[in-house]
């Protein structure tokens, strides 16, 4: 399973230009659980708000993060706490309920739900859970569906202009050049969309799953496999031997592979794609060392993608 996020931080997204003066008010409190999130609150908020996110890094899986009482602290007195949800970041649910049971609360997967019914995972079927109660049913990874996204942006902005009125305009500014900065992002999307719909795809995990999906590429990954990666649990003999058969058949067009998931499974995944001259575009769950923003980070990939499937300009 991947590692994803470690470490507490005050973040300062990277992917817009500097604020352009001072905050009209002063600053709100607010806390984001994991960095895929935070780095699009920092870019939203700019100047008008001191943005803690929890978990920033790869060194800690958020299912299984155990928050310690200096975790509880940073959550005391936030005025708005940003959650991803599903199951992904239950600990950062709990703690605001407990330490800021004031908070305003953005929650993604709550949001994604508002959008379910247009979002189909072909070839992807949901599991209801496994020996912890997780829901599986829904992928948590929703920073990959760029609606979601969109959702998240603007019910952010939202929440902070009802919580500090006087600076509605200041962040209105922000959401507006918040959507400037994406537009690279927006087109890598339509690119694939218009010139690889329908292109097959396999996965060594979901993570990536939302955007195959909004892309229009079709899952190959063979269900028992994807039944057993998805409830974090080792696939069966058989369920190996069928994905590493789709590949040496090139029943797909492209491996994604998820470079913080680690194991000799994926790797022996990996190698038969090698062999089979598969391309492999290497995918991460959180903001890898090195990217400037979620924008950069979701571009890189999108970009590697878009060269895999021999699309683009």
């Amino acid at each position: 399973m991947a590692a994803a996020c470690g470490g507490t931080e005050n973040s300062g997204g990277d992917g817009l230009t500097p604020a352009q003066g001072d905050c009209p008010v002063a600053p709100l409190d607010v806390v984001v659980s994991v960095d895929q999130w935070g780095d699009i609150v920092s870019q939203l908020a700019g100047a008008c708000a001191e943005v803690t996110t929890v978990l920033a890094g790869s060194s800690v899986d958020p299912h299984d993060f155990e928050p310690a009482p200096s975790d509880a602290v940073a959550f005391e007195g936030a005025q708005l706490v940003v959650v991803n949800g599903g199951h992904y970041d239950e600990w950062a649910t709990k703690l605001a309920e407990t330490s800021a049971p004031d908070a305003a609360v953005v929650d993604a997967v709550d949001l994604a739900g508002a959008h379910s019914d247009d979002h189909g995972h072909e070839g992807h079927e949901g599991h209801e859970g496994d020996h912890e109660g997780r829901d599986h049913s829904i992928n948590p990874h929703v920073w990959y569906r760029p609606d979601v996204v969109t959702a998240v942006a603007d019910a952010v902005t939202a929440k902070l202009s009802e919580l500090s009125g006087d600076a509605a305009g200041y962040f209105s500014e922000r959401r507006a050049e918040f959507a400037g900065s994406m537009q690279p992002y927006d087109d890598a999307v339509a690119t694939i969309r218009t010139g690889a719909a329908g292109k097959r795809y396999a996965a060594v995990e979901g993570v990536f799953d939302d955007m195959a999906a909004a892309l229009g590429l079709a899952n190959r990954t063979p269900p028992g496999y994807q039944a057993a990666a998805d409830n974090e649990g080792e696939p069966s003999p058989a369920d190996l031997d069928a994905f590493l058969t789709l590949l040496s058949d090139r029943g797909v067009d492209v491996l994604i592979y998820n470079v913080q998931t680690e194991g000799s499974v994926p790797e022996q995944i990996r190698a038969a794609a090698d062999q089979a001259g598969i391309p492999v575009v290497e995918v991460t769950e959180t903001l890898p060392p090195g990217a400037e923003s979620f924008q950069d980070w979701q571009v890189g990939q999108l970009d590697a993608l878009a060269e895999a499937l021999g699309v683009g300009a």
